[in-house]
């Protein structure tokens, strides 16, 4: 069962399932834990098909920025990773096979690993793809919600909400965005 808005994990609270296994694409299992660096880590949640991440005639797509926010992340010693929660799409669009070819044919840089029965994000209470949870170097939650806002037409100004994140685990400046409505497709959970 999807979250309900006021669930989910809360800002300063740590990160739960840091040691549980997660098979990746590059055929290793991986772990939170250690996919964190030195300064924290950034899970997003994503997927093969959902036009906020793969774009459309008229958005494009947040995944042309995943490789530019993983540079980032990593020269400020901040893991990155993508987490596909889509359980009930694991036979199709979205089975480690899809994703490997998905992975290759956008040239990602940063580890895309399998959430089984969706665990993580019903444990963080993620929404959507692409949704986004960043964490600093205790593992505790800073920031959740979108990468930016360029979904927003009647916006007044840019903001980057995830670039500001990494700057601020890399020590760089105050946060003063601590969470905004994710928006993206829903995670295609598996309902009992």
């Amino acid at each position: 069962m999807p979250p309900d808005e006021d669930e989910g994990l809360k800002i300063g609270k740590e990160l739960p399932l840091t040691e549980r296994s997660m098979p990746a694409i590059d055929g290793s299992a991986s772990n939170l834990k250690s996919l964190a660096g030195e300064n924290g880590l950034i899970l997003v949640f994503s997927c093969n098909t959902c036009p906020f991440v793969i774009g459309n005639e008229d958005f494009p797509g947040w995944e042309r920025q995943y490789n530019d926010l993983y540079a980032q992340a990593a020269a400020k010693n901040v893991g990155f990773v993508l987490v596909n929660s889509n359980e009930a799409q694991r036979d199709g669009v979205d089975s480690m096979e899809e994703m490997i070819e998905h992975a290759r044919l956008e040239s990602y840089k940063m580890p895309y690993v399998i959430d089984t029965q969706h665990a993580l994000a019903d444990a963080l209470g993620a929404k959507t793809t692409p949704h986004v949870y960043a964490f600093d170097k205790e593992l505790r939650l800073v920031y959740k919600g979108s990468i930016d806002n360029s979904w927003d037409s009647k916006r007044e100004a840019d903001a980057n909400y995830l670039s500001d994140v990494i700057v601020y685990l890399g020590g760089g400046m105050k946060l003063k965005t601590h969470s905004t409505p994710p928006r993206g497709c829903s995670i295609k959970r598996i309902t009992l």
